[in-house]
């Protein structure tokens, strides 16, 4: 067992496993083409993939910090996958679900609260910070793969838009997460090493720093630069741009396209970002 956290501490939630249902029925009618509205189940499989995707996040977040020495997570309810544990659930998962249907930008929410007095180390902070990006970088892994490995022979066009744009977000969310803003988890892993002024001094723009992160991006000239970098890497990773463009025309079901295009047919495409 692990040291600090009871068992029923470390159960996996009802909450957990119902959105993970949700996401394999949704899978499954993707994949089949079985909804009347294929848009429609593309936008469930990308929510509930989202919001399971948040849930790993936090859960690396606290898990690492069990580790280093909060044993009070467990406690909190944050080893059982629950997001409504989160100390702020509408942060953590109603507002990133909002940026997503708004500007399909994978733009982190709250975290769960970490007794920091208890860790001992700057590395081991920096370490609890680093944890919810990468557990991003891994599910964006797991999403691509089926790119990069080169297999998508017979895999159905609208699961493969799904899971581009899907990956599209796992990929904008650690790059944003990884930004050294005050409020994100870019900061939370250089914070350990300034100095206690500095610190002092930026400790009241934290509450401020997400919402500033989202308010740069609808700038035309950063928009466009930050989606530049993202889909260099979705590139790098056999993501086509076209994947993830037309997963995000399907996800907003309620203004896609009535005919989704091929990708034998996307040469025909000049996409615009």
């Amino acid at each position: 067992m692990t040291s600090g956290a009871t068992h029923a501490e470390r159960r996996v939630s009802p909450v957990f496993l119902a959105l993970v249902a949700v996401m394999a029925v949704s899978l499954w009618a993707v994949w089949t083409d079985y909804a009347a509205s294929p848009g429609f189940a593309v936008f469930l499989f990308v929510v509930s993939g989202w919001v399971v995707s948040l849930c790993l996040h936090e859960y690396a977040h606290a898990r690492t910090a069990l580790h280093g020495g909060d044993i009070t997570v467990g406690a909190k309810g944050y080893l059982t996958l629950n997001p409504l544990k989160y100390t702020h659930a509408v942060l953590s998962v109603v507002l990133p679900v909002i940026f997503v249907i708004m500007g399909g930008i994978g733009l982190p929410g709250g975290a769960v609260f970490i007794e920091r007095h208890r860790v001992r180390g700057r590395w081991k902070h920096s370490l609890i910070s680093a944890a919810g990006p990468l557990a991003n970088v891994v599910f964006a892994v797991v999403c691509t793969a089926p790119f990069w490995l080169d297999a998508l022979d017979g895999v159905p066009d609208n699961f493969r838009y799904a899971l581009a744009f899907l990956a599209l977000l796992q990929v904008s969310a650690a790059i944003l997460n990884l930004l050294p803003v005050p409020g994100m988890d870019g900061y939370g892993i250089v914070e350990p090493w300034l100095s206690h002024g500095v610190r002092r001094q930026v400790e009241p723009f934290a509450p401020f720093g997400l919402l500033a992160v989202f308010g740069f991006l609808w700038i035309p000239g950063v928009n466009h630069a930050f989606f530049d970098l993202v889909y260099g890497v979705l590139d790098a990773l056999g993501v086509k741009d076209w994947d993830a463009y037309w997963g995000r025309e399907l996800f907003r079901f309620w203004d896609a396209p009535e005919r989704v295009p091929s990708p034998d047919e996307m040469t025909q495409w000049t996409l615009v970002r």
